[in-house]
């Protein structure tokens, strides 16, 4: 099967950047192919080139005849006046003219066999595109997403926007779905929907994005762009990281082999005059070659290196504790009741939908927003850095060195100062990047310069706001080794589910029923936990939503006596595991657990995952039993 896209040595600069270099690609029908690069390595303009929106400098760019394609930009969906439902029609806008194009031909009289050739292709494409009735396809795209069709665009949240222009660009099925950084914007829940959806949809999927969960879980390749070449590598992340890094260890093997050569032939070139007269001319001809080999080499870029202004002075053992916090906006309520007490050294992540008080809580956490009841203390000695205050503060107008430097030349990491340029290198901004004005970068370079200026201030207390939005793989991994290393307190509201399982050990979750809790671990432990119980309240169920095995077994003809004793005895187990579990959570809950000495938090924290494991284990053990009871009984069970 011919590809839907080829890229033919594509070659594209601009002004002195070199952005695509003899690249070659292609993509398959069926394929999900995410591609990954550092900022500005040439993402959006390979989206560019196949959708014919940039023409290369150099090469060719084939796209199968007809194709069927459509782009879901990085860019967010304008707060216009115009209904949910009409701008998700605009992405029928490619169905409608095949349909009117297919009338047209079909109501002439020509007996011409091209002509019948073009209704049958048409016929084809109407069909694959989502049928004939435009307006069925439509409602159906809006009620899987769940979207409020006659709401305006501007009454509607970024993350809401964001997911009405994600039912545009899947309502027309098309062959090839471009997705530029789909999960920005969105929360949790609507990033595993989306998942879910990309998994299910017939036609290819190129997509860009900086979300390593959502890599791992949808593509099948990953394309990166090195240094204007683009390589391909089958298989997900984790695929990816070993690849890339059995690579890298190959070619630094291969360059030195290479240098070692040539550094003993230029040692032979440069001997005395004996030498000289009897040189071999064909050895001094691969000489030559050898060094102009050497000058094409470009170098791997320089890996980002995050540093962070840790501060001399330690906060109070306790930094902040809020007793019975209650606060909404009119007659929504965000917290009831909520009791929260932040210790020294906590690296705490916020998990929530869009919309459910995130942000709010992180306000209220320090000082800035009065609750409507309760009481918020703050500890002492705190120096806090906050990347949504900067965020809001930054001024467009300023070179990112300005910005970053605040008028001055050196800025000061740890008590060593460093001229503001060169610590903008560590943070991917060449000397002429960082001397650019703001209102030039792209989203991800504007997040790059709010970290690197917070992390100039000294702090004790790091708090991030959705720090991770539009910042590339390797900026992102950079970042979680820094703060890996971080001594100080943590606060972290993200989406990002890699990120808080690298960085965080517990959780505040905005849950179903309203109420925030505190988890140990990061995202997947709370949501090994969330399924855990999810198989007690409905076994079936949750292992149809957790990807089971739901294949069919034999049954064996009837229980064993040793079996049925063990299936009888099992409801009473997990009855008892549920309510340790219960109490130990409980205890954890409490405001003063973690004031505890750490030895016995740990012994606690590793009972709960002890008595966790087990809980899941016999809750298995129950499900299979009473399978190959039911099925020994020749029926399901009422």
């Amino acid at each position: 099967m011919a590809p839907l896209v080829r890229f033919d040595a594509v070659s594209v600069t601009f002004g002195d950047q070199r952005v695509l270099v003899d690249a070659d690609f292609s993509i398959e029908p069926g394929e999900r192919v995410c591609l990954i690069g550092r900022n500005g390595a040439g993402k959006s303009t390979s989206l560019k080139l196949i959708t014919g929106a940039q023409e290369p400098d150099h090469g060719v760019v084939e796209r199968s005849a007809h194709l069927r394609w459509s782009l879901l930009e990085q860019k967010l969906a304008d707060e216009s006046a115009e209904l949910v439902r009409s701008y998700v029609a605009h992405g029928m806008a490619g169905q409608l003219a095949r349909i009117a194009q297919f009338e047209r031909l079909a109501t002439a009289t020509s007996n011409d066999r091209a002509a019948l050739r073009d209704i049958e292709t048409l016929q084809r494409e109407i069909e694959a595109g989502g049928g004939w009735n435009i307006g069925v396809r439509i409602d159906t795209v809006i009620s899987e997403l769940g979207l409020p069709a006659e709401h305006r665009m501007s009454d509607l949240s970024g993350g809401w926007r964001r997911r009405t222009a994600l039912a545009q660009a899947l309502v027309s099925n098309p062959e090839l779905l471009l997705l530029d950084e789909p999960t920005n914007h969105l929360d949790i829940s609507t990033i595993e929907w989306l998942e879910d959806a990309v998994r299910r949809h017939p036609g290819a999927v190129l997509f860009v994005t900086h979300d390593r969960s959502f890599v791992e879980r949808v593509a099948t390749r990953i394309v990166d762009i090195d240094r204007g070449k683009l390589r391909s590598w089958p298989g997900g992340y984790t695929d990816y990281l070993v690849k890339r890094a059995q690579a890298d260890e190959d070619e630094d093997r291969q360059n030195a082999l290479f240098d070692r050569k040539l550094a003993e032939e230029e040692v032979w070139i440069r001997k005395g005059v004996k030498a000289r007269r009897t040189r071999n001319e064909g050895r001094v001809r691969a000489l030559e070659e050898l060094r102009e080999v050497r000058e094409a080499r470009i170098k791997r870029p320089r890996a980002a290196r995050v540093q962070i202004n840790e501060s001399e002075e330690v906060s109070g053992r306790k930094v902040i504790e809020i007793r019975n916090v209650s606060h909404g906006y009119g007659a929504r309520p965000l917290l009831k009741d909520f009791s929260l007490r932040v210790m020294r050294g906590d690296r705490i992540g916020i998990i929530g939908n869009n919309g459910v008080g995130k942000s709010t809580l992180l306000k209220i956490l320090l000082g800035e927003l009065a609750p409507d009841s309760g009481s918020v203390k703050l500890g002492t000695n705190l120096e806090i850095a906050y990347f949504d205050q900067l965020r809001r503060e930054l001024d467009t107008s300023k070179t990112v060195a300005e910005i970053v430097g605040e008028g001055r030349e050196y800025v000061t990491i740890r008590g060593n100062k460093k001229h503001v340029v060169s610590y903008l290198t560590d943070f991917l901004f060449p000397a002429k990047r960082a001397m650019t004005a703001v209102s030039a970068l792209s989203g991800g370079e504007r997040n790059r310069v709010i970290l690197a200026k917070l992390f100039t201030q000294p702090a004790n207390l790091l708090v991030l706001d959705e720090p991770t939005n539009d910042l590339d793989v390797e900026t992102l991994e950079a970042l979680e080794g820094r703060l890996a290393d971080y001594d100080g307190t943590l606060l972290v509201v993200s989406h990002d589910r890699y990120f808080l399982d690298a960085i965080v050990t517990s959780t505040l979750v905005f849950e179903e029923d309203g109420q925030v809790r505190r988890h140990a671990g990061g995202y997947s432990d709370w949501l090994e936990r969330h399924r855990t119980l999810a198989v007690v309240d409905d076994p079936e169920e949750a292992t149809e939503a957790s990807g089971g095995d739901t294949r069919t077994r034999p049954a064996p003809r009837k229980l064993s006596y040793k079996l049925q004793r063990e299936l009888d005895a099992l409801p009473d187990l997990i009855v008892r595991l549920e309510q340790r579990v219960l109490e130990l959570r409980e205890t954890i809950s409490e405001p003063t657990f973690y004031e505890r000495p750490h030895q016995d938090v740990q012994r606690v924290l590793a009972e709960l995952h002890e008595a966790e494991r087990e809980l899941e284990t016999a809750v298995d053990r129950w499900a299979e039993l009473e399978k190959q009871a039911t099925a020994a009984a020749g029926g399901d069970s009422p």
